[in-house]
């Protein structure tokens, strides 16, 4: 099956007051992952009372989230929630740690690959294969959350990790339109550099976010999809030509990053773009209500950069499934966790969340009404490959990828950074 989002599915736009999206996409290479320890399955039924803790990373969404505990609340009075938040990269290194036992977490989330993968082998997941869980999501869409045969989470969000653009500084640089080919991509920068903007904004110094381009840098010059998978595996290596193409083009973008970009952090570029001063944000569709919430007034649209000639391409850009929700195992509270699960599995509720934060969502039958959703839904039927960088099990092989591509923004030649990550990546897998 084809990881792009398939067509038919994602054109059953429905219309009511607001925009409607059915929703589907194949889990793309990567998506699977061997099943892990078994645990059992929540308790469904049962008392639904006492405080749940909600374990997640996505501090911009605590408001939105808190009405929605509210809501259900006020459904189940002797229970409440409670948001346990961390920051997206110390969630992703600790994670694992802080809710086994369920002294945190009783629900908790998980980034796809890696993450999930050790997660589940450690039995922390209550399996949701059995509940009527499962069949309130796009089926194609949750398979990043299941192992072997079991559904063990529900990955919630549908994300583009792919540039985000400021379409007036775009119009003001004489483009309506996303670059076909690299040559158009780099004349987009030089205009937008010529009118005043940095062109790209760049999260060097963030290990969470600066691996996001490295996705669509990599979508179309790669010689398959499972491209990091295979490297992992040790069949493909980041000397070969097409990732030293990849660096090679690093290169070429560096003139177009705001200064110091290997030691900036997520905060400070999303500031510049908010700000209008920058054309592009390399991070993706999940940063569009951080920005508004910064004040931002200007349209977006998202741009990803084709790496090869126009009649080369693959993909248009790129896509995820993430935030995957699950219910711990030795959670104390499992009545009260799963029927949170389920109340944010309501269509209405999942909607409510979607509109509130900027982000798609994989539950079934959501109205759209949020304008920046509305502004990207036409990616929703573009062919784009599922985010290739969480096909990694192993992030300090990740790590040594990634790095590869700032130490050549930082100024190192790519035959160098691509020889020295690799030594790290053959010590990681030996």
């Amino acid at each position: 099956m084809s990881p792009a989002l398939d067509r038919r599915s994602a054109l059953r736009l429905l219309t009511a007051s607001g925009l409607g999206l059915g929703l589907a996409a194949c889990a793309g290479p990567g998506g699977g992952t061997s099943a892990g320890a078994r645990s059992s399955a929540p308790a469904t039924s049962g008392a639904v009372e006492g405080t749940v803790s909600f374990a997640h990373w996505r501090a911009e969404d605590k408001a939105v989230l808190a009405g929605l505990i509210k809501a259900f609340v006020e459904k189940h009075p002797d229970a409440g929630v409670e948001q346990d938040i961390s920051p997206s990269a110390d969630y992703q290194s600790t994670a694992l740690r802080r809710i086994q036992g369920s002294k945190t977490g009783d629900v908790f989330t998980a980034f796809r690959g890696a993450q999930f993968e050790q997660i589940v082998k450690a039995g922390v997941y209550s399996p949701l294969t059995g509940t009527d869980l499962p069949g309130r999501y796009q089926s194609d869409l949750i398979t990043p959350g299941a192992a072997g045969k079991t559904q063990y989470g529900l990955p919630y969000q549908l994300v583009f990790n792919m540039p985000l653009a400021n379409t007036d500084a775009l119009d003001k640089a004489g483009h309506t339109g996303a670059p076909k080919d690299w040559d158009g991509f780099l004349q987009l920068l030089d205009d937008l550099k010529s009118k005043g903007y940095t062109p790209i904004a760049w999260p060097g110094g963030d290990t969470a976010n600066a691996g996001q381009l490295l996705n669509t840098m990599v979508m179309n010059n790669a010689p398959d999809d499972d491209m990091f998978t295979k490297i992992e595996s040790g069949e493909y290596k980041v000397t070969d030509d097409w990732f030293l193409t990849t660096l090679q083009q690093y290169a070429e973008l560096t003139p177009y990053f705001q200064a110091r970009a290997t030691g900036s952090t997520t905060d400070a570029v999303t500031q510049l773009f908010a700000r209008g001063r920058a054309g592009l944000l390399a991070t993706g569709s999940f940063q569009m209500a951080g920005v508004r919430a910064l004040g931002a007034k200007f349209p977006f649209d998202l741009v990803a950069p084709v790496t090869t000639t126009a009649a080369e391409a693959r993909y248009e850009g790129v896509f995820n499934t993430t935030f995957i929700l699950g219910v711990n195992s030795a959670s104390k509270v499992q009545p009260a966790a799963y029927a949170f699960l389920e109340f944010l599995s309501d269509p209405v509720n999942a909607g409510t969340y979607a509109n509130g934060t900027g982000q798609h969502v994989t539950v079934e039958g959501v109205e759209y009404t949020n304008a920046d959703l509305k502004a990207v839904a036409p990616w929703l039927k573009r062919k784009t490959l599922l985010a290739p960088r969480f096909q990694f099990l192993n992030l300090d092989i990740r790590t040594a990828v990634e790095n590869a591509a700032v130490a050549v923004v930082g100024g190192k030649k790519p035959a160098q950074a691509a020889e020295e990550a690799q030594r790290v990546i053959d010590q990681k897998r030996s």
